[in-house]
């Protein structure tokens, strides 16, 4: 039979198969995958082919198919191994707020680099606008601007008020779509007003620290009944860029990677070079000064959260 990893425990896969029956599934023998050093060898979206275990409910995975896309990010902060969150997905999705718990635009960049590296489409969805003062709502349109200014596709919403909620349901229908943000910005609260059979666990804001407390311990696969799949992730505190090279990080950044080949140096990472358009391009006003500090930020700060 052939299925689709919708979860993964360490251990143990459910596995949908082409029916739409689930199996719960382990891994035969060990599968290595080269070129990476990642903590699991499957994921969920992952296509498999597994057998029935005679006599038993269970199932084997027999074979895991070459991967369209994959979206990683780096196990701990002091590991070089990396953990694949999702595989084969049509887009991914960073849902943002601007307080309880607050996202960070270098969170953001993090996370939109990443999908850049891996060739999978972003969309950045700015929850909890029912939240927002007058203040707050200038800044959240003004992040709209810059990010929809380098082709990026946002939105802001409300699960609770149910603002633009029809607008969000519509970008979800038919694809298959990674959710991912810090615990706490209402990830499952979006998904169960949108598909409230599903009824996902949602938890309350710690009031000590105005961070989410986390509810998703793994990324799961669920079916929307109006089309397509969202794969729920657990909360991130942190995107932890993996195997860029400094003068590569610059293509992840689609303003940037618009100079491309333009600078004086061939190996130019727009920091301090002569002869750099990126950063005649930031004096004009042609780039954003938040955007190039984040990048800045990755290029010199590694792995520092920002």
């Amino acid at each position: 039979m052939k299925g689709i990893v919708t979860k993964s425990t360490g251990s143990w896969y459910t596995v949908m198969d082409e029916q739409g029956r689930r199996h719960e599934c382990r891994l035969r023998g060990k599968f290595k995958m080269a070129g990476t050093k990642s903590t699991n060898p499957l994921a969920v979206g992952d296509k498999v082919e597994l057998q029935t275990d005679p006599g038993q409910e269970t199932a084997t995975i027999t074979a895991i198919s070459d991967r369209r896309n994959y979206i990683i990010r780096k196990a701990t902060n002091l590991s070089k191994q990396t953990h694949i969150i999702a595989a084969n997905m049509d887009q991914a999705m960073v849902i943002a707020t601007l307080a309880e718990p607050r996202t960070s635009t270098g969170f953001i960049d993090r996370f939109l680099v990443t999908c850049e590296a891996y060739s999978i489409p972003a969309v950045i969805v700015f929850n909890k606008s029912d939240l927002y003062d007058e203040e707050s709502q200038e800044y959240i349109e003004q992040l709209t601007r810059m990010y929809r200014d380098v082709g990026y596709q946002t939105l802001i919403v409300s699960a609770t008020q149910r603002q633009n909620l029809e607008a969000f349901e519509a970008m979800l229908r038919g694809k298959t779509t990674l959710l991912a943000g810090h615990s706490g910005v209402g990830k499952s609260t979006l998904i169960n007003a949108i598909e409230p059979s599903l009824n996902l666990k949602v938890q309350t804001i710690s009031q000590a620290h105005l961070k989410g407390r986390h509810t998703t311990t793994f990324a799961e696969m669920f079916q929307l009944s109006g089309g397509g799949f969202i794969i729920d992730t657990p909360g991130i505190k942190e995107f932890g860029l993996v195997d860029f090279e400094p003068w590569d990080l610059s293509h992840y950044f689609p303003e940037m990677r618009a100079l491309f080949n333009q600078c004086r140096f061939d190996n130019c990472t727009h920091h301090n070079e002569p002869g750099c358009k990126v950063k005649e391009a930031l004096e004009k006003g042609q780039i954003s000064i938040l955007r190039y500090s984040n990048y800045l930020n990755m290029l010199l700060g590694g792995d520092r959260k920002n």
